[in-house]
């Protein structure tokens, strides 16, 4: 008895520990969740805002442009990567640099959101845009840089494979035409072939031709004028003629 009820609460206990990792869990995964999606929601609300910004005059729309051109080209940099890094390991460098570039960029756009947000003298604003957007020009080229070596790493690995891939078909398609034989060298058209098939035929068929008719010359000719037949089948006075003998002295009878 008491070793089961020993057992029993070591499974109840079991229970609990393993109920309780995964509700921390559950909790932490929401935690993320409503994190990730209130900073979108804040990223949303502050690009919009940014637009609505860039359209206005003077160093607060000019502020809001450097950090619209800023954004536009460190996310479309890390999409690039991101999407080429899943296949290509060797993009996994580049996503680190552009890690550490991002944060150059959000200290820029941070300073230019406090100078827009909290900075009420407008000069003091327009003097530090020149430093700014040289700053901001910087981010990008290396940012751009990244994005189109990417993009040129993965046009040329898909021309290789591409290429390879034409090869191997070429071969196959060959394979399995292998009843289709290669033309013999100068052979012509279907035409010519025909032509060629009865210029060959001639002198054969004029050979034999000629041994037929040396044959017939040989033999006699099987006919009235040719063959020696009995004239007395082909003339039928032929008879008479022989019976018809000319008188003549009998030759004298023997004594005997």
């Amino acid at each position: 008895m008491d070793v089961g009820v020993v057992i029993v609460l070591v499974l109840l206990l079991a229970f609990f520990v393993l109920g309780g990792i995964a509700t921390v869990r559950t909790v932490r995964a929401v935690k993320r969740g409503v994190e990730r999606t209130g900073a979108q929601v804040r990223r949303t609300v502050e690009e919009t805002t940014l637009k609505a910004r860039s359209a206005q005059p003077g160093p607060v729309g000019e502020a809001a442009r450097i950090r619209l051109e800023l954004r536009s080209s460190i996310d479309s940099t890390r999409a690039a990567l991101e999407a080429g890094a899943s296949a290509d390991p060797g993009l996994s460098e580049a996503v680190s640099l552009l890690d550490q570039l991002h944060e150059h960029a959000r200290r820029l756009d941070g300073e230019l959101r406090l100078l827009m947000e909290r900075e009420p003298d407008r000069a003091r604003l327009a003097a530090r845009l020149p430093e700014a957007r040289e700053r901001m020009r910087h981010i990008k080229e290396s940012a751009d840089a990244l994005r189109f070596a990417a993009q040129d790493r993965a046009r040329q690995f898909d021309d290789e494979e591409l290429a390879e891939l034409r090869g191997r078909i070429d071969i196959e398609t060959g394979a399995l035409r292998h009843w289709v034989s290669e033309p013999a060298p100068g052979a012509g058209t279907s035409g010519d072939g025909a032509t060629g098939r009865s210029s060959t035929s001639s002198p054969s068929s004029s050979s034999s031709s000629a041994s037929s008719s040396r044959q017939r010359s040989a033999q006699p000719e099987l006919g009235p004028s040719g063959q020696q037949l009995d004239p007395s089948l082909t003339d039928p006075t032929a008879d008479r003629r022989r019976s018809a003998q000319p008188f003549g002295k009998r030759p004298p009878r023997s004594a005997s």
